[in-house]
């Protein structure tokens, strides 16, 4: 299937139905990796370019692509291709919802996830394009102003 350049694209995994038991061996399968658990919890937020979440994880780009696919394949992760960028979201359904419920209390506290959080706000804040155009590297955090007032 072609594409149009500038066209959106929805994939969702869940065009193949499984059982119950299956679809949940899916989800627990692909779980079963530390970047996996991250890579879930950074989208509870709200959906992220694959070149955010390669930032946040500082692994190679096809190595989080492996993740997302793996994710995706489970059923819960939905692909968005938007032009040149593709990003990824929590997928709607129930199944999904329960995972992600359980990640989140699963990584609640936990310092990397706590890191990851912090770095996904600031990358939220600045335009995907902008921040493709800069290969990926994350801005350092601005400084607080401090002393004085506004004027």
């Amino acid at each position: 299937m072609s594409v149009e350049p500038g066209a959106r694209y929805v994939s969702v995994c869940a065009e193949m139905t499984k059982s119950g038991l299956s679809a949940t061996t899916a989800a627990a399968k692909a779980l079963a990796h530390p970047a996996r658990l991250r890579v879930l919890a950074m989208l509870s937020g709200g959906p992220l370019c694959v070149c955010q979440m390669t930032a946040v994880l500082g692994s190679a780009p096809s190595t989080v692509s492996e993740h997302l696919r793996e994710l995706k394949q489970a059923g819960l992760l939905v692909e968005e291709k938007n032009g040149k960028f593709v990003s990824y979201r929590l997928a709607p359904s129930p199944d999904a919802a329960r995972w992600r419920d359980t990640v989140r209390l699963g990584l609640d506290g936990d310092p990397v996830a706590l890191a990851d959080a912090a770095l996904v706000a600031r990358l939220r804040g600045i335009p995907v394009e902008e921040f493709a155009a800069t290969g990926g590297r994350i801005p350092p955090p601005r400084k607080a102003r401090s002393g004085g007032s506004p004027r």
